[in-house]
């Protein structure tokens, strides 16, 4: 295992669609949502572990789960978890951690990844992920790993990449980009799928620390001066006090748009090891395993009949009994039942401001 490689899992969001089982106070990623005895930032630091020295893997959250993140993974260095005093989308996330990491290892080999996504075949991702370190480490590259589409996804960006350019010496294996796009309607992710040069965004990255510090100078100095000026602060006490000034001053950006859609050093690995990044209920019904009626269960005290294609969470003690119920969301935790048509999930984020505003935070 390369000691110069280092794993830095985003690990800040709310998880609004998966409410109410993914509450503010024990967001989506702290949660075993699949039903697998661990947590998706677990599951997400365990394979990682196989790739980095554990001490090289860092987890970027909000100052507000700090706790949590200390809870699901004992016995990390303080310094492993990175507390964003506000969030400001995935680019000042990024620079804010490059900077901590640049300045204990100046050649550093960098993972970058979100930290709630499904991986079917482990050994296969690791594969990709080692080739795409090899190739950043020797080439000035800025490298994504985009899905091969197994069906139109309107949920997902799609990378376009070129087919005949390829980086040095890894000819068929990492692709030249050509555009990034975002979620298409139906009819045009029908057309991305056809045309057999699009792949889905997983929202992953490979780069070395010299290459993603060269881009952010080029196309985002805003950010990457924000973090350069006080460098010799961070990994010292200093650090908790100067880093709420900058990011006060950070504008919230994405990396996407900040630096991937602008360099011309941008290349894409094509991958198929079986992906999903869970992104709403229906995401977790795909992947999770169902009964003979097609209802995916998770949960003690629960009896079904007549009931199919259901998604269905029991988190609270309370004995749940459903009957003649057919492609419906049901979720039950000790202070809120949601029901909800499957085909309307995307109503949840609405429900969510709905309670927000007629009953105030607490169910939040």
């Amino acid at each position: 295992m390369d000691n110069n490689n280092y794993c830095i899992i985003m690990a800040g969001g709310i998880g609004t669609r998966f409410w109410p089982l993914s509450k503010t106070s024990r967001p989506k990623q702290f949660i075993d949502i699949l039903g697998i005895g661990q947590s998706m930032i677990q599951t997400t630091f365990a394979r990682f572990e196989k790739i980095c020295p554990r001490e090289n893997i860092f987890i970027v959250t909000s100052g507000i789960y700090v706790d949590l993140v200390n809870e699901q993974i004992p016995n990390l260095n303080p310094n492993q978890i990175i507390a964003e005093p506000t969030r400001r989308n995935t680019a000042p996330c990024i620079a804010y951690a490059n900077s901590k990491i640049a300045k204990m290892n100046p050649e550093a080999n960098i993972i970058v990844t979100p930290s709630d996504h499904f991986i079917v075949n482990d050994d296969k991702f690791i594969e990709t992920i080692e080739l795409g370190l090899r190739a950043s480490k020797a080439n000035d590259a800025l490298i994504t790993l985009g899905v091969k589409p197994t069906y139109p996804n309107t949920g997902y960006g799609y990378i376009q990449y070129l087919t005949s350019e390829f980086l040095d010496d890894y000819h068929n294996e990492i692709n030249k980009v050509k555009l990034f796009t975002e979620k298409p309607n139906y009819e045009m992710a029908v057309q991305f799928i056809a045309s057999g040069d699009f792949l889905w965004n997983s929202g992953m990255f490979i780069w070395s620390i010299k290459s993603i510090n060269k881009a952010m100078q080029t196309h985002l100095n805003e950010v990457y001066s924000i973090f350069d000026n006080i460098k010799d602060d961070l990994n010292t006490p200093k650090e908790d006090a100067i880093i709420k000034n900058a990011y006060a001053s950070c504008p919230s950006i994405s990396i996407d748009y900040g630096i991937m859609e602008k360099a011309e050093n941008v290349y894409v690995i094509p991958s198929d090891f079986g992906w999903s990044d869970v992104g709403t209920w229906g995401a977790v019904y795909e992947v999770r395993e169902k009964d003979l009626r097609d209802n995916s269960v998770v949960g003690k005290n629960i009896m079904l009949y007549d009931t199919e294609n259901c998604i269905i969470n029991n988190s609270s003690s309370k004995l749940m009994l459903l009957q003649g119920l057919e492609d419906y969301i049901l979720v039950n935790t000790e202070d809120v039942l949601m029901i909800c048509r499957k085909d309307q999930e995307q109503r949840i984020k609405q429900f969510v401001t709905d309670v927000e505003v007629e009953k105030g935070s607490d169910y939040l």
